[in-house]
């Protein structure tokens, strides 16, 4: 009998296949966040060519003197906006390490390498990175006007030019719908190049503020020892707290086990009702101590996480949490299991805190991804007043996000309201 060299592929459904559905989610999440890098490049732009023509306008008032004297603030506007830059990047993707200040007397900037660089990119922004700024401002409009134009052409004044280009007047309605589809293409650019473009407006960013090969990284160096010291102390304290969760929990409640089933072995010949009575408690002490070794699995890393996401784990914490809380999570761009971990425990711990010390009536979650970024928002509106001395555990929250190299920040003023700010990388 022949053999046939032909094998069929396994029938999965399709499930592990993306859906055009999930496909689309995906572009057109990444054209909206490619369009808001272009906007958010648009304003540090602007700024950017005003600086180029103060840099202008002083580098030729230097021939006559009186643009000595503007050189110094010309410099300190050229490193603020390069610094504000390199935080913008780094919000929509990895961190931009800056160098050591740069000087702002002109002698010493004239031949620091590092303003020289600053310059170059403040000409490039200034330029190409404004153009495309325009591009991710003009272009959803552009794409709206003329989608919609077939639902208004008629409310027009006779004569009134049919598309965003300038060109052609509608008379019928095959004249509107090609504005129509104009207004597709339009939209098919903005999937399509989007984030390319994005790319193309940090690349001078990213290239030229960056610390050169001669900077001196020692700064970076001792934070991130600081970092990896933070993530071995929050390690061992969570070493700590299982083997204190075993020890004083199921350790005792086994060994109670232990003892009520002996203790009915010795029953049960002479004293039979005695020993059923026993082992109905040794039954409900192997209960409990399973359901305590639950716990502790759970806190080390929550199953529901791998179930249901970080959306529907945020979501289980809410339901029992003693104060109402709502959840928002907006996060398309999934991160490292150890990040929406150390996201899920440190809503957890904040949730507990609130529903323990704040006295709140109502509490918010926030959580959005975007730019290999996840941020947390976490808001009660209780007494306010949370201090990390205070034995809260906003310094084991802290801990665990210095682990990822993340950041936090909290705002609780007498009185409330209370908000935590974090912000992590969403890893590999």
């Amino acid at each position: 009998m022949p053999i046939s060299d032909r094998h069929d592929a396994p029938d999965d459904g399709g499930e592990d296949r993306p859906g055009l559905r999930d496909t689309a989610v995906r572009a057109a999440g990444a054209a909206v966040a490619a369009l808001e890098q272009l906007v958010g490049g648009l304003g540090t732009a602007m700024m950017a060519l005003l600086v180029l023509l103060w840099a202008a306008v002083t580098a030729v008032a230097s021939l006559v003197g009186v643009g000595l004297l503007m050189a110094p603030l010309v410099l300190r506007a050229l490193h603020g906006l390069a610094g504000r830059e390199r935080g913008r990047l780094g919000r929509w993707g990895p961190e931009v390490l800056g160098p050591d200040p740069a000087p702002t007397a002109l002698r010493l900037a004239v031949v620091d390498p590092t303003t020289r660089r600053e310059l170059r990119w403040l000409a490039r922004h200034a330029t190409l990175g404004l153009l495309l700024g325009l591009c991710g401002l003009l272009l959803p409009l552009l794409a709206l006007r003329d989608t919609l134009f077939p639902l208004y052409w008629r409310l027009l004044p006779e004569g009134a030019t049919s598309t965003s280009l300038g060109i052609g007047v509608a008379e019928t309605w095959a004249d509107a719908a090609a504005a129509g589809l104009l207004g597709l293409g339009w939209t098919a650019i903005i999937l399509g190049l989007g984030p390319g473009m994005a790319r193309v407006q940090a690349r001078p960013g990213r290239l030229l503020l960056a610390a050169g090969p001669d900077t001196d990284l020692s700064l970076r160096v001792a934070e991130l020892t600081a970092t990896r010291a933070a993530a071995l102390d929050a390690h061992a304290v969570e070493l700590r707290r299982i083997e204190r969760s075993l020890h004083d929990g199921t350790q005792n409640r086994l060994v109670t086990v232990t003892v009520l089933l002996g203790a009915a072995r010795r029953m049960v010949a002479r004293d039979p009702a005695g020993a059923e009575e026993l082992l109905e408690r040794a039954q409900s002490a192997a209960e409990q101590a399973l359901s305590e070794l639950r716990s502790v699995a759970r806190g080390i890393l929550p199953p529901v996480l791998a179930d249901r996401g970080l959306a529907g784990a945020l979501t289980g914490l809410a339901a029992s949490c003693p104060v109402p809380c709502r959840i928002d999570v907006e996060a398309p761009e999934r991160c490292a299991a150890s990040v929406e971990a150390t996201a899920y425990f440190v809503v957890a711990e904040t949730l507990t805190n609130i529903a323990k010390h704040s006295g709140a009536r109502q509490a918010a979650v926030t959580v959005r991804s975007g730019g290999g970024r996840l941020r947390l928002d976490i808001t009660d509106d209780g007494r306010g007043g949370a201090d990390e001395a205070g034995g809260s555990g906003l310094s084991g929250i802290r801990n665990r996000i210095a682990a990822h190299d993340g950041t936090l920040e909290l705002a609780s003023p007498p009185g409330g309201p209370t908000t935590l700010k974090v912000e992590l990388p969403c890893g590999l």
